[in-house]
């Protein structure tokens, strides 16, 4: 079995050979800490990232057979984006940016995680009108120019792209990004903005959930009437923290949820079951709203402060409901021992079925390598 074949005969309760090896990518931090031990050399990790060559390259080293976030479009709604500018630099070394997304940001040369946000062009319905919605406009360039991760380099869509992905015999799965309803909105307004104009501009908010699904659809149809085969549907979303959601349950059930069912519906009727969402934090209270309308599998449930398990849903929701994630990625800065006692853990919940175990994010700068490799050669040992 390859790797689409496993992937497929778990996530469809069948028999399979043995368990896929899966990973959610690295911080850049963690290679460059692992270039500086000897483990890689600067060249390997150079132009790595989700799909690409080099992070393939990266994955056999560790023992990993794949990274579940392999998906294409790498998608940004906005096209064409706003074009990204320094536009102060500050005493303590911070930079203001003017982002891709419209957003003003703070950060720093040496973080690499969230900026701080402190402005946004998407303000009221006059710049919705004058900034976004021209850019949320379905357009056949962005997705000839958008680019296919093959084994042997990135691809041009209508450079070749197509022809790998109608191939039957490829070895990964790829998933086809089909969007985010909300959480891309919430990017452009800010957690604050969102919060406004839930109930200040309830009909602004509509019409930007409405032209945000309309362009996920037309963009997802083309795509599949293309003839390229895609594995998995994966949204993205990361509308909930430590302690839920950032929004109303009840809001994200009236006003988002049904989104999907439309776009669920579409990839369904092409044969694609596995359904994802890719959406951190505690996010207990939209798993039925995302069941209802088509969504099956969890991703990555982050264990973080909150315990996150597929078990208490899959004896809430049964086995409709699946997973990919889950691991805690922290055990690779502790030692053997504790890799042992999380794989153990594991060990239930992949007798479950429906479930394929992946560091539950990124694979963070305090992770040690050998812990990486012993967590890779244990797995592929025992499962």
């Amino acid at each position: 079995m390859n790797n689409r074949e496993r992937v497929q005969s778990i996530m469809n309760y069948e028999n399979y050979d043995r368990m896929p090896i899966v990973h959610f990518g690295f911080w850049y931090e963690t290679l460059e800490k692992w270039v500086e031990e000897g483990h890689l050399t600067r060249e390997q990790i150079e132009n790595c990232h989700d799909g690409s060559v080099a992070q393939k390259e990266i994955t056999n080293k560790l023992g990993f057979d794949m990274n579940w976030y392999n998906v294409f479009p790498s998608f940004s709604l906005l096209y064409p984006e706003f074009e990204s500018k320094i536009i102060k630099e500050n005493p303590d070394g911070s930079k203001e940016f003017f982002n891709c997304d419209g957003v003003i940001v703070v950060q720093n040369d040496d973080a690499g995680s969230i900026p701080s946000e402190i402005a946004h062009s998407l303000k009221d319905r006059e710049s919705w009108l004058e900034l976004y919605k021209p850019k949320l406009q379905f357009s056949e360039e962005s997705v000839l120019k958008a680019m296919v991760n093959t084994p042997t380099g990135p691809v041009r869509f209508d450079k070749g792209g197509l022809d790998f992905l109608k191939q039957p015999d490829r070895e990964d799965p790829m998933g086809l990004m089909v969007g985010s309803f909300l959480g891309r909105i919430r990017d452009w307004l800010g957690v604050v903005g969102l919060s406004y104009k839930i109930f200040d501009d309830e009909e602004l908010l509509d019409e930007m959930l409405q032209t945000v699904s309309d362009l996920c659809y037309v963009r997802a149809k083309y795509l599949l009437e293309s003839g390229a085969k895609f594995d998995f549907a994966h949204y993205w979303e990361d509308v909930c923290f430590k302690n839920g959601p950032l929004v109303m349950p009840s809001f994200f059930h009236d006003k988002v949820a049904y989104h999907y069912k439309r776009m669920t519906e579409l990839v369904k009727s092409y044969n694609i079951d596995i359904i994802c969402v890719d959406c951190d934090g505690l996010i207990d209270s939209l798993i039925p709203s995302w069941l209802e309308n088509g969504v099956n599998t969890m991703f990555p449930i982050e264990v973080g402060t909150w315990d996150a398990s597929i078990a208490p849903w899959r004896e809430q929701y049964g086995k409709q409901l699946k997973g990919v994630g889950g691991m805690n990625k922290n055990v690779f800065a502790k030692d053997f021992a504790a890799v042992d006692q999380e794989i153990e853990r594991l060990r239930v919940l992949i007798e479950l079925g429906g479930f394929i175990p992946c560091p539950d994010h990124r694979i963070p700068p305090d992770a040690k390598w050998d812990n990486v490799k012993y967590y890779c050669e244990q797995m592929r040992k025992i499962f």
